[in-house]
């Protein structure tokens, strides 16, 4: 009798310890900012804020699959021209918007969206998604803006009166990634998206390559795959790697900026009545191909962490825009049953 009760103790220790070992949800926070890189610059994409939680799904076993994942976000995003403030008399009160400076158009977009993610054993994953929100007043950029300087003791913003309208969005997101080259301490991959919507529409591709510990597609960090909900196996094994995405862009279409009411001017004539001026929307002309560079690092503990640090830089998003741009992410996930 006493062999069988430790018998059972062992497995009951065992399935629990097994248990243990996977994570099916997950809950973090990422953060984007162009101050992470010291460049000393405020412009362009200047702040990103998301909230994450993602659960793992049961799927077939035997069939294609080798995980399934719900995703859930909020996020909002910032822009700004060459600065956050275009009073060309800043140094004085006096009240003053110089317009021929928005080279980007004062914007934001603050969305809910959700994801369903289905990575395959032969480590290819189709992930679907949608957004809803709002880019203008209701997307809150200027508050949000006026917090962080207030709170950190930078200048005083300046110019969100001239922020693109927008109004409600949709979109549509579809990602595609795929294992092209697979070595013990390296690989390549074909990564891919595209977006459907009055916010946003367009597509990219291109070469992921990751050196060093790395997991398979199915259950990594590069494709927010990090829990699993499959009987006895773990959710993730440790990862920790270098990686480099560069990508091809094709816009079609950018809510923050270009205006739904049409072209506007890039040029104002500054002799018009300033009641006019004060309260004008100013837009921008996208280019068509943009071309982006990621470089990063991403942390997986196997267990409870992942950590994910990237910076990013690319091509003018204007014809009226003075320079490239970057900006620096962060993103810390905690896994848990």
């Amino acid at each position: 009798m006493k062999k069988l009760y430790t018998t059972l103790f062992l497995v009951l220790a065992g399935t629990t310890l097994l248990k243990a070992q996977y994570r099916t949800m997950e809950a973090g926070l990422q953060t984007d900012n162009d101050s992470y890189l010291m460049q000393g610059s405020d412009r362009y994409y200047t702040n990103g804020i998301f909230i994450y939680f993602r659960q793992a799904l049961p799927f077939d076993e035997d069939g294609k699959l080798a995980n399934k994942v719900l995703g859930y976000e909020v996020g909002q995003k910032m822009y700004n021209p060459q600065s956050g403030n275009i009073n060309p008399f800043s140094n004085t009160d006096v009240p003053a918007v110089d317009i021929n400076n928005i080279d980007r158009p004062f914007a934001a977009y603050l969305y809910a969206g959700g994801t369903y993610n289905l990575l395959y054993k032969n480590q290819s994953n189709l992930k679907f998604g949608v957004q809803l929100g709002f880019i203008g007043s209701k997307a809150q950029g200027k508050q949000a803006q006026d917090f962080i300087h207030n709170t950190f003791g930078f200048y005083p913003p300046f110019g969100w009166d001239h922020q693109i309208k927008g109004g409600f969005k949709a979109t549509l997101t579809g990602e595609y990634n795929r294992m092209l080259i697979r070595e013990p301490i390296f690989d390549i991959n074909f990564s891919s998206y595209a977006n459907l919507g009055n916010a946003f529409t367009g597509l990219g591709f291109g070469p992921l390559f990751r050196i060093g510990r790395t997991n398979k597609l199915f259950n990594s960090v590069s494709t927010q795959s990090t829990v699993m909900n499959r009987n006895g196996i773990k959710a993730n094994d440790q990862e920790f790697f270098l990686y480099y995405k560069p990508m091809v862009n094709l816009v079609g279409y950018n809510g923050t900026i270009q205006s739904k009411s049409g072209e506007i001017p890039s040029k104002i004539d500054l002799t018009q009545d300033p009641a006019i001026l004060s309260q004008l929307e100013v837009a921008g002309t996208p280019k068509r191909v943009i071309i982006s560079n990621q470089v990063g690092a991403a942390f997986n503990s196997g267990d409870r962490w992942t950590i994910d640090l990237s910076a990013t830089f690319i091509t003018k998003e204007t014809k009226e825009i003075l320079r490239s741009q970057q900006w620096g992410s962060v993103t810390v996930m905690y896994h848990f049953n």
